[in-house]
């Protein structure tokens, strides 16, 4: 009998639970009441750290407000700056290389003036020092009276051994002026074109009055001069007329 009492007080107890389960009520569960509406809200708030506050949030900058954000002329000054820099390096590169390059033909220029100068004077010395020869070899024939060598048969029987001596020396002359000749060694006489004292071609030993002459005419040959390519390796030796 105890058993079949307490088997109705627990099915007893088990009715009332479910029906408070199907409909609760506060007095059936006053431990609840602490439980209210606004803490359900909270939960549903949104919180700062959640993906919907973070939508809304603006993004943060790194500058500060008081900066104005950088514009883009300014954000391509460092390119500009650079592309001028290195336009003006081309510049200076060019303008070495024109400058190396015109030094470079000055140089070969020079170079070739000097080669051909070297090779036009080589001869200058030795030039200057076959000079005597030919000098004395003109007074020689300039000691022969033109009178005694003349073609005529008192000179061909009476002067024959001269009239050879002097046909050989002359052609000995013009044999060795020709060859001098060929290695541009020039002898000239100012007198004989009565030309004016050049004092880049000749040197005044003397002046003197000459009737019929104008002055600074050069009258009188002490020594003939050279030129060696048109340079001058001794100057003439003349008499200047000074009439005033």
């Amino acid at each position: 009998m105890i058993q079949r009492l307490m088997l109705r007080q627990s099915r007893a107890t088990s009715s009332n639970l479910s029906r408070s389960l199907a409909h609760p009520s506060p007095r059936s569960f006053p431990h609840i009441q602490s439980i209210s509406t606004p803490s359900i809200h909270r939960a549903f708030t949104p919180r700062p750290y959640s993906s919907t506050a973070e939508e809304k949030t603006p993004p943060r900058t790194d500058s500060s407000p008081s900066e104005p954000p950088l514009s883009k002329q300014e954000a391509e000054d460092p390119a500009k700056k650079e592309l001028e820099a290195k336009n003006k390096e081309i510049l200076d590169l060019k303008d070495r290389y024109l400058r190396s390059v015109a030094d470079f033909r000055n140089l070969q220029d020079r170079t070739a003036r000097d080669v051909s100068s070297a090779r036009d004077f080589a001869i200058s010395r030795f030039a200057k020092d076959l000079l005597d020869s030919i000098d004395n070899l003109d007074r020689a024939l300039g000691t022969v009276p033109s009178s005694s060598v003349e073609k005529t048969p008192e000179n061909e029987s009476n002067n024959k051994d001269l009239m050879n001596l002097y046909g050989g020396l002359k052609m000995t002359e013009q044999i060795l002026m020709s060859t001098l000749a060929k290695h541009g060694i020039e002898r000239f006489d100012p007198t004989e074109k009565g030309e004016k004292f050049d004092p880049n071609l000749h040197e005044a030993t003397f002046m003197t009055k000459m009737e019929g002459k104008d002055d600074g005419t050069a009258f009188h040959t002490q020594q003939k001069g050279f030129l060696l390519n048109g340079r001058v390796i001794r100057a003439a030796k003349v008499g200047v007329v000074k009439n005033s």
